[in-house]
């Protein structure tokens, strides 16, 4: 949920819907230009550009809510930089404050079935004790969390309204091109039915999450935005806007949206069981650097290296081990480490898949049965546990230690980041190496969760760490 503040950093996006949509798609209306008329490149490259997008407008907006929160949290205690905190990043940020506070927030949402089934993000919702949803006509009606998943930022809500509502047609995120026309609607700031256009700057972002796949848009969006559609040309939600980057906590045209297909996969799951189960391999992978790649006889960035291999879980069962380079799952190839975590939840629990690893230089084919995913099971693989501060920690390898001028007793491994946790809005990434936990040198994990735990409740974390590509720099992460 994005709290009423200019300080809110975050605006979010979310991928998607479920059913067909009860509309037809708005169009907007080309013109085409004068003999003589220079025509833009992209124009030349598939169509004029459009001259307004009212039309498509008219016919999105109704089916897109403002979503109105209250909720009671654990607040935390001041962090030692204020809001003049120099290491800003991808957050949702809270205000800083002691005890337990009552926050209303903001949040924006659409509807995906005329029986009152609405689209919105989970961090809009999560914690919520009340939620209200504002219909494009004035209407407010209470609604209720029929699921949710933290990993990708999703949930699904309900309404019950007395007669059909309009719904949002979902469109195809895979057909969108780096290029391409988007359009944001949603509140920013309490201000209904902002609409704000740009372009697709990039696809298959990751900032941080087990299951990224972002969307990259210039199209402006600021803190109230999340949970809203990203409409294509023909006014078809491609995506949920989920964040921004910012270092002010408005739009500075770094924009980031859940692609809608990922969200048809979940919503059923959601709507039937309240949560989305996940396959586990038992591995956890990293970054194939062009260090580690030439002694391991593979290409720079192609492929998932293992760097742990959970005992008895199904990768060790089917023969893969440590400085295996994992380059294809079920027959499709791997660009990075990050593609990985989001193949592997998508296979059905139970299945046997083929999985080719590279091992001294050699390629191997071997058949893994995944099983389900479990919250401690899942923590290298896919992403951070959902602990107190959001952080899945591993151990460092002695060639990762060499290579990071660390001493054999010396950090521990950052593995990943749960996205809106206290790391996230510390900044801290996947690669970082944690040396330090309140001024404790720490060289284990165990080490480092034992400094954790002394923590006292309600106190910052202090950690020095290492980032994988920048200078020592301590980061305070706040209590909740």
């Amino acid at each position: 949920m994005i709290p009423k503040r200019k300080q809110a950093a975050l605006a979010t996006v979310l991928a998607g819907a479920l059913i067909a949509a009860s509309f037809a798609a708005g169009r907007a209306t080309r013109a085409e230009p004068p003999p003589g008329t220079a025509v833009p490149a992209a124009a030349a490259a598939g169509g004029a550009l459009p001259p307004s997008f009212a039309p498509l407008v008219r016919e999105a907006s109704p089916a897109v809510v403002h979503v109105k929160v209250v909720s009671v949290v654990k607040a935390a205690a001041d962090g030692p930089f204020g809001d003049d905190s120099p290491f800003p990043g991808f957050r949702f940020p809270v205000p800083p404050s002691r005890g337990e506070l009552t926050r209303q927030g903001t949040g924006s949402g659409f509807v995906i079935r005329k029986d009152g089934i609405v689209l919105t993000n989970n961090h809009v919702v999560e914690n919520a004790k009340e939620i209200t949803v504002a219909l494009s006509d004035g209407r407010e009606l209470q609604a209720t969390v029929m699921g949710r998943d933290p990993k990708t930022d999703l949930a699904v809500l309900r309404i019950e309204p007395k007669d059909d509502l309009p719904v949002a047609e979902l469109g195809d995120s895979d057909a969108l091109s780096v290029g391409d026309w988007v359009i944001a609607i949603g509140n920013p700031f309490g201000l209904s039915n902002t609409v704000t256009a740009g372009i697709v700057s990039a696809k298959g972002r990751t900032i941080g999450g087990p299951y990224d796949d972002f969307i990259q848009t210039d199209a402006p969006i600021n803190p109230g935005n999340s949970g809203g559609p990203l409409l294509d040309e023909h006014g078809r939600v491609v995506g949920i806007n989920t964040a921004i980057f910012s270092r002010s906590g408005g739009s500075i045209g770094i924009g980031f949206a859940i692609p809608i297909n990922l969200a048809k996969q979940l919503v059923p799951e959601l709507e039937e069981h309240g949560h989305v189960t996940r396959a586990w391999l038992g591995v956890t992978v990293q970054t194939l650097t062009p260090g580690l790649a030439g002694p391991l006889g593979v290409e720079a960035g192609k492929g998932a290296l293992v760097a742990q291999v959970a005992p008895d879980g199904p990768a060790a069962k089917s023969g893969i081990k440590a400085g295996d380079v994992i380059t294809r799952y079920d027959g499709k190839s791997l660009d990075g480490h990050a593609s990985l975590p989001t193949l592997v939840a998508g296979t059905p629990v139970g299945s046997t898949v083929p999985v080719e690893v590279v091992r001294d230089g050699k390629t191997r084919r071997l058949e893994v049965t995944v099983a389900r995913l479990a919250d401690e099971a899942a923590r290298g693989e896919s992403g951070p546990s959902q602990g107190k501060w959001g952080l899945a920690l591993r151990e460092l390898s002695p060639a990762e230690r060499e290579g990071r001028d660390l001493g054999a007793r010396e950090g521990v491994l950052v593995a990943g980041v749960a996205p809106g946790s206290p790391a996230a809005e510390a900044d801290i990434h996947p690669g970082d190496v944690i040396l330090r936990v309140n001024r404790k040198p720490v060289g284990s994990v165990d080490e480092l969760r034992r400094e954790i735990t002394s923590t006292p409740a309600g106190k910052p974390l202090l950690l020095l760490v290492r980032p994988a590509d920048g200078n020592d720099r301590f980061a305070a992460l706040a209590a909740r």
